[in-house]
């Protein structure tokens, strides 16, 4: 009976109701929950040890990695009809690496990554060779923080790769753009009617 009117014709006023629980999880963070709240030095120590364990490991673990987007930049050389997609799986492994190379203690992996996740976002438009060549630039200098183990910022070896990396995005940001604008020009040119 959901048009179910009253007497007068209109519809009964629905009732609502409204519950409140209370948030135990909110109180035992606090210390409110009848517990201290606080995490024990011991588990905060093998925490700590987890993590260090895990730091040693990680230039090994990111190598593969490293490895999966050179076999993607390979297939996109390959097969350039699959770019879009291919950009898509290179977008996502750069993501999931801009947030690791830091807590490992490798933020020149993060910095690097960050820079292609962004550079590697979904685009309709053409993905030119030069793109390609860029995300090649990213995976080279990964790799060689990776060969070095430059953790930290790497000092001047870590300058010297960043700069390294801006270089190699001034020069085939501005191919790619030369490049589109001619190719948009050529194009433009040819469907010129003559006389």
């Amino acid at each position: 009976m959901a048009n179910a009117r009253t007497s007068s014709g209109k519809k009964p006023p629905t009732i609502v109701r409204y519950y409140r629980f209370k948030n135990r999880l909110k109180e035992k963070t606090l210390g409110l929950g009848g517990g201290t709240g606080a995490v024990s030095d011991e588990a905060l120590r093998r925490a700590q040890e987890a993590l260090e364990s895990m730091a040693e490991d990680y230039p090994d673990w990111v190598n593969g990695l490293v490895t999966e987007l050179a076999n993607y930049h390979g297939r996109c050389v390959d097969t350039p009809e699959r770019r879009h997609e291919i950009f898509a799986e290179i977008h996502s492994i750069a993501h999931d690496m801009q947030g690791q190379g830091g807590t490992f203690g490798y933020p020149l992996i993060s910095s690097f990554a960050e820079s292609l996740h962004s550079f590697t976002v979904p685009t309709k438009n053409e993905i030119t060779d030069n793109m390609i060549e860029l995300v090649k630039a990213h995976i080279d200098a990964m790799r060689a923080v990776i060969r070095g183990r430059v953790s930290g910022d790497g000092g001047k070896i870590g300058a010297e790769l960043q700069g390294s990396l801006n270089e190699a995005i001034e020069r085939y940001k501005n191919r790619t753009t030369e490049d589109v604008a001619e190719q948009t020009y050529d194009y433009a040119f040819q469907q010129t009617p003559r006389e």
